[in-house]
């Protein structure tokens, strides 16, 4: 189908086009005309939105559903059009399936499932063998599968041997390695952060130290090894320091942080609401502000929904014994739009394409059409009924939002809310 966005102001840095306010004409899945005023014929289907605003399409880097093994919390099909609703055009879907996602063929499963749809999904393979940090997955056969990058979901690789090994092996084809970072014996049995709050709730912590000192020893095996490092949803103020440090020695690390860890502190459990109940744990207000100025200093690279879906039976219950995580694509947009300026909002959405090796496209004729439509404008008190997705796990009920997204136009396809 051919369509004519009407009226869209363009943010784009790298478009001629960049905050202006045109009509675009999309024909076959190819932007073929931007201009002040375009006419087209009937069979054109046009898109008039109120205060309508256009960027390229967003990249979240840690997205969980559940299909396979676990379709209660999200299937597949479901699930992109949650994110197609939330603005995202392009994610990367955790391994943390049943089976795990370790090997080609179920690389081919998701690729598969995910085929002709409006958002393009991209298969993050596990590093090892059932996640179980043992024996190293088959890497390269992944890689030709379609997997674009290769770790185990919220679990850290404690044999600093393994992770050598990987980042070595993973050169040969210029694989990226994920290492979560946490120091398992240093967690323990931790649930939260460890500080006041925990203290006062009388629940088990996990410190700031766990993460620290693990990413500290692979910011060490990077450097002895080489190759592409990614550590996925920091949380500390010292893991911005390191990996500042790390890259002006001239590493290949990036990193991201979820948007999470970048608004809400521990002080959030004090209602015991396990919504709140996440991994790496909410720390404290002096981390949210080394967290908000590595973005803006550069240091961290992208930020993650970190999406985590989780049916009701493993979060209805007590605290201990709650599953880790909160959904979060729904809210996405709207909660950094209130903390960043909207240009570093889009920018910090997608520019982690790049270090997961996915092409970007600019908004220009001739490009194709992969756009996230969207109104920065607007305060929004985020509730249970702008939940789309099936779990309703979220921890930014009743906080406010600014702006809100439409959906997506890419692969030849709209959808919209």
């Amino acid at each position: 189908m051919n369509f004519l966005l009407k009226a869209a102001t363009v943010i784009d840095p790298k478009s001629p086009f960049h905050n202006k306010t045109v009509d675009i004409l999309i024909e076959n899945g190819i932007i073929t005309d931007i201009n002040t005023a375009i006419h087209v014929k009937n069979e054109i289907k046009e898109v008039t939105l109120e205060n309508l605003h256009v960027s390229q399409g967003w990249f979240d880097s840690s997205v969980s559903f559940g299909e396979p093994g676990y379709e209660e919390r999200e299937t597949i099909s479901h699930g992109l059009d949650v994110a197609a609703k939330s603005g995202f055009t392009a994610i990367a879907l955790n391994p943390n399936t049943f089976p795990i996602t370790d090997n080609s063929a179920s690389i081919g499963f998701l690729k598969g499932k995910a085929q002709y749809n409006a958002v393009t999904l991209y298969p993050l393979g596990a590093l090892t063998m059932k996640s179980a940090g043992i024996d190293m997955a088959e890497l390269y056969d992944m890689q030709q599968a379609g997997a674009i990058a290769f770790g185990d979901c919220k679990k850290a690789i404690q044999n600093p041997n393994l992770l050598k090994i990987a980042l070595l092996y993973a050169q040969n084809f210029d694989g990226l390695v994920l290492s979560y970072p946490q120091e398992n014996n240093i967690a323990g049995n931790g649930i939260v952060n460890e500080e006041e709050q925990s203290t006062i709730l009388g629940l088990k912590g996990i410190p700031a130290l766990a993460e620290v000192l693990q990413i500290t020893r692979d910011l060490f095996l990077l450097e002895y090894t080489g190759g592409k490092l990614h550590i996925p949803t920091i949380s500390t103020a010292k893991s911005v320091a390191l990996i500042k440090e790390a890259k002006t020695k001239g590493l290949q690390v990036s990193c991201s942080v979820s948007i999470h860890h970048l608004t809400l502190t521990d002080s959030e459990l004090v209602a015991f609401d396990t919504n709140y109940k996440v991994l790496p744990p909410l720390r404290t207000q002096t981390d949210i502000e080394a967290l908000q100025q590595g973005i803006l200093d550069g240091t961290i690279d992208m930020i993650t929904s970190d999406h985590q879906p989780m049916d009701i039976e493993h979060k209805n219950v007590e605290f201990d014994n709650a599953k880790y995580g909160t959904i979060g694509l729904e809210s996405g947009f709207g909660i950094l739009n209130t903390i960043l300026e909207t240009e570093k909002t889009i920018k910090m959405l997608t520019q982690g394409k790049s270090i997961f090796g996915i092409e970007s496209t600019i908004i220009d004729k001739g490009a194709k059409a992969d756009l996230t439509l969207f109104n920065p404008k607007g305060d929004v008190i985020f509730t249970e009924n702008h939940i789309l997705s099936t779990s309703k796990n979220s921890a930014f009920i009743g906080k406010q939002m600014r702006g809100y997204t439409y959906g997506i136009l890419s692969n030849g396809k709209i959808v919209l809310k």
